[in-house]
C-alpha cells in the first residue's frame, strides 16, 4: 500500500482552517553532518506529536518538541541550536542556556553535526461571539476582524439558550437589555494554552 504524497504546507492550511494549535519548526542551518537538511520542515501539534514533516532523528526530535512545546505556551518563535557537547563548549554554552535569542540543546546524534531549527507556533485566531444586534454589537462585528478576532454572532433565543459547537474565549452582550442575563449565565469557556 503506498501512502499519499502530503506537501506540509496543505497540512498547515488545513490545520489553521480547523483552529488547531500546533508549531512549525524549519531547519534553517546545518553544520557538518547531520540527518536533516537547511529547509526541512515539521508540523509539530500542542501534544508533542510530529503529524507531518521530518526534523532529524531521534536525538535531536526531543529538544525541538520541547521548544515547540514552550512556543505554543507562551505565543513566542524560539531559534535553537542544536549541537554536540564539544561544540557547545567551544561555545562557552551549555544545554538549556539561552543567548542572544538562541536556544542551546546538545545534540547526541552519532553524526555530530549542528543544526538551527527556527520554531514558529501557529496559534488560531481568537474568536468573539457577540450576542445582540444593536448598533454597538453591529460595530464590534466590523471592528473586530481588523484586530484580529474571528466573529461569531449569536442571537439568543427566546428559550435564552445558546447553543454553540465550541466554547469561544470572549463574549460580548450588546442587547441593550434585551437577554443579557441569559447571555450571562453562559458557561465560562476554558483558558487557552
Amino acid at each position: 500500500m503506498t501512502l499519499p504524497d502530503r506537501d506540509i504546507l496543505h497540512t498547515v492550511a488545513a490545520l489553521r482552517d480547523a483552529g488547531e494549535a500546533f508549531a512549525l519548526a524549519t531547519v534553517v542551518r546545518t553544520v557538518a553532518v547531520t540527518a536533516a537538511k537547511a529547509g526541512t520542515k515539521a508540523v509539530i501539534r500542542a501534544d508533542g506529536t510530529i503529524s507531518e514533516g521530518w526534523i532529524g532523528g531521534g536525538c535531536a526530535r526531543g529538544a525541538v518538541i520541547r521548544a515547540a512545546q514552550d512556543a505554543l505556551a507562551d505565543g513566542q518563535s524560539r531559534l535553537i541550536q542544536i549541537s554536540p557537547a564539544d561544540v557547545l563548549a567551544a561555545q562557552g554554552t551549555t544545554p538549556g542556556e539561552t543567548r542572544d535569542g538562541l536556544h542551546f540543546a546538545r545534540n547526541s546524534c552519532p553524526s555530530k553535526g549542528t543544526m538551527d531549527i527556527f520554531i514558529e507556533p501557529m496559534l488560531p485566531q481568537p474568536a468573539v461571539v457577540i450576542h445582540g444586534a444593536s448598533p454597538v454589537a453591529l460595530v464590534l462585528q466590523g471592528l473586530a476582524p481588523q484586530f484580529g478576532f474571528a466573529v461569531r454572532s449569536a442571537d439568543l433565543p427566546a428559550s435564552g439558550v445558546v447553543s454553540s459547537a465550541a466554547p469561544l474565549p470572549y463574549l460580548v452582550v450588546a442587547t441593550q437589555g434585551r437577554s443579557d442575563e441569559a447571555a450571562r449565565r453562559q458557561p465560562a469557556p476554558p483558558r487557552r494554552p
